[in-house]
């Protein structure tokens, strides 16, 4: 049975997501995980824990300031520290928190000035609250924190540890409503993969295809527009991650990743393609690109384990590099949920020696590159897979199956262009037969 797909709205004749029930489970998860560890008590300053934590969200502007901070204490409640007036409004409107939503600043990545005391204050307010709780002298995990805020923790008395694999830990399995947010939120690059499907032509640059993508997220909810990676033409191999002004042109491979948050669940969702035609070298790596992510997704289940996936794709040699350091992320699994990289990591540089059960709940996606052999263009492909109680489910819905030719318009007299192009872009033998045959055969545009 398909995971259901939900309008955006919250009704009163349709059990959809839970908003309630998705803060609960949240934070019970990582009460749990926290009572059975060696922490007093668990200090996060990643806007994406603060998150999952305090259910708390004050705009993307703040993702890379690591200036909001919430305490959970074993046997307690959070307490987070956000901005004076965001902490106001959480008082009123997040009751849930309530008056445990209090105004704090940290040091804003060095904005702050050391002499202005702001991580000293930061440090106190921890060891005041750890008091209170009889808590002051267990370790206190961290997930991030600035150099400035350790050694004053430290200077309270405050001996700090790891509490980052506590809160990857917690974020791994998903419930139900995290796994609905993901799924609404692939469903929406489904859009806008179909709406720059239809765009895509040559003339079109990179940057432009970003924008449009971004509209038709925004148009529909989207949250934040993390990222979105057009790569096109010679761009393509090797992969530089990032989108350009470059101009599409006829024959160009084109591939992309959209990067997207719905109310805070990301997306990291490739999808490759052609502009006008596609050379035969294209095809043969859009086939063998298709065969290594099917080869992964077959063997997602309960009970399999990251080094059997990792291990039907190909070696970091086999396509061009020296190690897997050099390959890493070409053949690529990773979590997403409140970020795009999570818990667990699957690549043939980890996970042979350091596998991973898969278990229902966990949410990830697997994403398999290939290089072609005309040295210059590459293929692709991601989906994103839900581990279910018996196998799995695939929420990634645009077609992959086959590489896609956007624009389509160039065809000869006697049958498509592509069929009879070289990968090389010299002049195929069928060609050379077609010229000498005809010297009166012309190129033709016809519309779809």
């Amino acid at each position: 049975m398909a995971l259901p797909t939900y309008g955006s709205m919250a009704v009163d004749w349709e059990n959809r997501i839970d908003f309630d029930r998705l803060r609960r489970e949240r934070l019970a998860r990582a009460k749990d995980l926290l009572k059975k560890s060696e922490m007093g008590a668990l200090l996060c300053f990643d806007m994406n824990n603060v998150r999952y934590l305090t259910a708390t969200h004050i705009g993307t502007w703040a993702q890379d300031k690591a200036n909001r901070f919430t305490l959970l204490p074993q046997n307690a409640e959070p307490i987070l520290w956000d901005f004076g007036s965001a902490a106001k409004h959480h008082q009123l409107h997040c009751p849930w928190l309530g008056e445990r939503s209090r105004a704090g600043i940290s040091v804003l990545r060095g904005a702050m000035t050391p002499e202005m005391g702001r991580a000293e204050d930061v440090a106190k307010k921890i060891r005041i609250e750890l008091e209170k709780l009889g808590l002051h002298k267990e370790p206190v995990g961290i997930d991030i924190v600035e150099l400035p805020v350790l050694f004053a923790l430290q200077k309270e008395g405050i001996k700090v540890i790891d509490g980052q694999a506590l809160m990857s830990e917690a974020r791994l399995i998903k419930t139900r409503d995290e796994i609905s947010l993901l799924n609404h939120s692939a469903m929406m690059v489904d859009a806008a993969y179909d709406e720059l499907y239809r765009a895509m032509k040559p003339g079109m640059s990179e940057n432009q295809a970003v924008g449009l993508v971004s509209k038709v997220l925004y148009d529909m909810g989207s949250e934040y527009v993390e990222a979105v990676n057009a790569i096109s033409g010679e761009r393509c191999n090797p992969h530089p991650h990032v989108f350009s002004d470059r101009v599409l042109r006829p024959g160009d491979p084109v591939y992309y990743d959209i990067l997207h948050s719905y109310m805070g669940y990301r997306t990291c969702y490739y999808r490759c393609f052609t502009i006008g035609y596609a050379s035969h070298a294209m095809n043969d790596a859009y086939k063998r690109c298709r065969e290594y992510l099917d080869a992964a997704i077959e063997l997602v289940r309960p009970g399999r384990t990251t080094a059997e996936i990792a291990a039907v794709w190909p070696k970091a040699q086999e396509f061009g590099f020296p190690n897997e350091e050099a390959a890493f992320a070409l053949q690529y699994g990773h979590g997403i949920g409140l970020a795009i990289w999570e818990k667990p990591v699957i690549s043939r540089l980890v996970s042979l020696e350091h596998s991973c059960e898969i278990k229902p709940g966990m949410v990830f996606a697997l994403e398999t590159f290939w290089p072609s052999t005309d040295g210059w263009s590459a293929a692709r492909i991601e989906e994103e897979i839900v581990v279910t109680e018996t196998g799995h489910e695939v929420i990634t819905r645009f077609p992959a199956e086959e590489l896609l030719v956007a624009g389509r318009h160039y065809f000869t007299v006697n049958g498509p262009l592509p069929a009879i192009r070289e990968t090389n872009g010299a002049a195929s033998p069928k060609v050379k037969e077609m010229i000498e045959a005809s010297s009166r055969q012309e190129r033709v545009g016809v519309g779809d």
